[in-house]
């Protein structure tokens, strides 16, 4: 069965690099989304709104879980190669290399080409800051924030938990994140109703995004020639300014390796939000950087399979 899951996420990868999201089908995660803003709608008023909020973030987990366990099981079934062929699918289905490489081209093409209000308009559509009035430093900034966190979130967070549990695994996780996407703010309306979410996506996060900035410390391009030593100090005291306990090792680890600073004053409508610099300034933020990011997030999807493999080769042979 491990040899079956590994062959899985080998396809699965190669599909979601290649053809990236369906254009035909409804995503998945929207029928998630769309089951969560149920249970929100129905349950997310009164009293006790953290209890309510955790009914329905384990309702979520749960029902996701369990349909893409009986799809998996089904068709294995009937016969290994539909069982392979069937996690395969929803392993690529449950990976965002393609679309993350797309969202920040949509926003690298026109920023190269010199039309900043279209690049700030794209730049809109992937981050919740206001975009209006920003440089080409700070949409960069934008667009290499969010690849650079969306490496681990996006790709190698649901990677980690197919190489161990299969596609199943994978779709509890997406469950898991697709919670803390919707519901997971710390306003008047979801501080309570999302206070489980946030807690458990932080659990989910903890080891791959950890995993994930150590790899992007020895297996992407540095630079600037800084020391691993110097590079790996300075990471682990880095990740730490950032509010999220995980994104902050992802956003550090591409700091340093492009010589770039990450981090520093964002509006949120209208209202300023100063958040911790992470990394050091050898260069002006520039559109370049988007497409380096890029190449960071595929080498380390990259790495990240080949150790899960060799590792699972070990408890195949053993």
């Amino acid at each position: 069965m491990i040899l079956n899951h590994l062959i899985a996420c080998v396809i699965g990868v190669i599909i979601d690099r290649i053809y990236g999201e369906p254009r035909y089908i409804k995503h998945p995660v929207i029928l998630i989304g769309n089951f969560i803003a149920w249970l929100t709608k129905k349950l997310n008023h009164g009293n006790q709104r953290k209890v309510k909020g955790a009914m329905a973030a384990l309702m979520t987990i749960v029902v996701t879980t369990l349909i893409a366990f009986f799809i998996v099981y089904g068709s294995y079934q009937l016969h290994v190669f539909l069982g392979v062929a069937a996690e395969s699918i929803l392993i690529a289905l449950g990976l965002a290399q393609k679309s993350l490489k797309q969202a920040a081209q949509d926003v690298y093409k026109p920023l190269v080409a010199g039309d900043l209000d279209e690049a700030r308009t794209k730049l809109g559509w992937i981050v919740g800051r206001d975009t209006k009035h920003l440089d080409e430093a700070n949409i960069t900034r934008g667009v290499v924030e969010t690849v650079s966190e969306n490496t681990s979130d996006g790709v190698t967070a649901p990677l980690f938990y197919a190489l161990l549990f299969g596609a199943t695994g994978l779709w509890c996780y997406k469950a898991i994140n697709t919670l803390d996407s919707m519901i997971a703010y710390k306003n008047e309306t979801y501080r309570d109703f999302g206070f489980f979410a946030a807690k458990v996506d932080d659990i989910a996060n903890f080891i791959p995004s950890r995993i994930t900035g150590f790899l992007l410390l020895i297996v992407t391009k540095n630079h600037y020639g800084l020391p691993f030593k110097e590079r790996f100090q300075k990471w682990h005291v880095d990740a730490k300014k950032h509010p999220s306990p995980n994104s902050g090792y992802l956003e550090a680890a591409t700091a340093y390796q492009l010589g770039i600073q990450l981090g520093g004053l964002n509006y949120y409508g209208g209202i300023a939000s100063h958040r911790q610099e992470m990394g050091e300034p050898h260069v002006v933020l520039s559109a370049k950087h988007i497409d380096e990011a890029v190449v960071q997030m595929q080498v380390t999807t990259m790495a990240f399979l080949l150790i899960g493999i060799m590792i699972g080769g070990i408890f195949i042979v053993t």
